[in-house]
């Protein structure tokens, strides 16, 4: 942190306007100002502004009308809750300390490999705050398309795990799962902790929202219960149930990688590398010692052929050992959609059905969680080889998954009914025929144009899944939104590019 000299020349006095910019510190000064004119700043110039005692580096947005006198400065709202400010709080502004690690971003834009120390530095600065999301999303850039080797994916691992929380538990082992995402409705982690916890392991889930996708886990579960949770509240949880499913941010166990994942949202970017240590560092970060990952492969999801897949498995096997973890990962089918719905709320109603053994409850959706906990219970030694399919079974079919669920629940806060959405419009087949492909992305679209993840009731449900037959008119899916404008929009994007599902006409 720096420390500025407080004198007349530097000084503004706060006034709050109450803006947003999500985690991304801002300060708002007039071009005229004082500051301004002595310090040279002018548009995006990074600056440190000191408080109260406390200083964080901020982007600077200018103002050019008399929003501000030109004695007054405001922050983004990340920025007063970092600083603690005030109303009417005196600030001091001036130029930062230079972030050295830049240095080695812009070597890694024209291609250069990066040693240890360079990441670590980055990372280092990453989770200080010391990077403008401009400097990010050129990291992100430049690590994108496969531009990270293994050994520079271990060493970020690594750098994410060291700046930020990591937890011990006095038991092993410690099981957990991932999905490597792109296929939407894949809501199993709710059903595979409580199979594993009812099961007696443990299996503390820490979960992401959303960062490209309709809805994250940590969306769906906190339709269902309290998630953010912090690491003493985390532990009380665990300790009674034996596992909780909770929103990993909350905790700061790999904040550079949440910081990191923030820009990576509306960039639209997910490189295999940054993946590989976004994933395992918050399963280190979290104190696991035997990971099942889950990676759907189809052509429209993540991964999507067999070469990727080989790849990025050993990718992960080859970082999980470098950090301590006992990886396993199951390949499966990335066809189509998990479940029947798509969005926070909705896809919260499949794995309540599921749960609860409930009579229509999404077959495929039950089958890949059985299989998935099969291999937790296996890896975690709760179940012999070959025999983690029949207890995971069992475990569903009785109750006690449901009842461990509804435990975890409670445990977290108390558990919530999701919400459904006030506007809803079925999408009916132009023609009759068989349904014989489904685009991942396109529908993820649309759900996310109904105003998902954000709005949690919205996103739609499918009603024609790969290898049904549907007859004109029939509803192929229904968008459900919270809004009238969003449920336009989405409706529109699926009007110009009917392809997304794909309807065989009869022979």
């Amino acid at each position: 942190m720096q420390h500025a000299t407080k004198d007349k020349f530097s000084t503004l006095r706060l006034r709050r306007l109450g803006i947003d910019t999500y985690d991304e510190p801002v300060v708002y000064m007039r071009a005229d100002c004082h500051v301004c004119r002595s310090e040279g700043f002018d548009a995006h110039s990074r600056v440190a502004i000191r408080v109260n005692g406390t200083t964080v580096i901020a982007t600077l947005h200018v103002v050019t009308s008399d929003l501000l006198r030109r004695n007054e400065a405001s922050l983004s709202d990340s920025a007063w809750t970092l600083l603690g400010a005030r109303e009417g709080d005196e600030i001091a502004v001036s130029h930062p300390e230079p972030v050295e690690s830049l240095s080695d971003v812009r070597a890694k834009v024209y291609g250069r490999r990066l040693d240890d120390d360079a990441i670590h530095a980055i990372v280092r600065d990453v989770a200080g705050k010391r990077y403008s999301d401009i400097h990010l999303s050129a990291f992100i850039t430049a690590c994108a398309g496969d531009r990270l080797d293994a050994a520079e994916t271990i060493a970020l691992t690594r750098a994410m795990v060291v700046v930020g929380e990591r937890l011990a538990w006095n038991r092993a082992p410690i099981v957990d799962k991932h999905s490597v995402g792109g296929l939407p409705g894949n809501r199993t982690t709710p059903i595979v902790v409580s199979i594993a916890a009812a099961a007696g392991l443990t299996m503390p889930k820490t979960s992401s929202r959303a960062i490209t996708s309709p809805a994250g886990t940590a969306d769906t579960m906190e339709t269902l219960a309290p998630i953010d949770l912090d690491i003493p509240a985390m532990r009380k949880v665990v300790e009674r149930e034996g596992g909780c499913i909770v929103w990993g941010g909350a905790m700061h166990l790999s904040p550079a990688d949440d910081i990191l994942i923030r820009v990576e949202r509306p960039l639209d970017l997910d490189s295999e590398g940054q993946m590989v240590a976004s994933i395992l560092s918050k399963k280190s970060a979290a104190g696991s010692t035997h990971v099942v990952i889950d990676m759907p492969v189809g052509a429209t999801a993540k991964v999507r052929d067999r070469d990727s897949a080989v790849s990025l498995t050993r990718l992960l096997s080859d970082v999980g050992a470098a950090v301590g973890l006992q990886i396993r990962v199951v390949w499966t089918d990335g066809a189509q959609p998990v479940g029947r719905r798509i969005g926070p709320a909705l896809e919260a109603h499949d794995v309540l059905a599921v749960l609860q053994g409930a009579p229509g409850a999404p077959a495929d959706l039950r089958q890949r969680s059985l299989r998935l906990a099969a291999e937790i219970l296996e890896l975690g030694g709760a179940a012999a080889p070959g025999a983690g399919t029949t207890l995971a079974q069992t475990i569903l079919d009785d109750g006690r998954a449901w009842r461990k669920f509804q435990a975890i629940c409670e445990a977290q806060g108390g558990m919530r009914t999701p919400p459904r959405a006030p506007h809803a419009r079925a999408v009916p087949a132009g023609q009759a025929g068989r349904i014989v492909s489904i685009d991942n992305r396109r529908l993820a679209r649309i759900a996310k144009l109904a105003g998902a993840p954000s709005a949690p009731a919205a996103g739609l449900e499918l009603h024609a899944p790969v290898g049904s037959t549907v007859d004109r008119g029939e509803p192929l899916f229904t968008v459900h939104a919270e809004a009238p404008g969003e449920l336009a929009y989405a409706l529109d994007y699926f009007a110009a590019r009917p392809d997304i599902i794909v309807v065989e006409p009869h022979s």
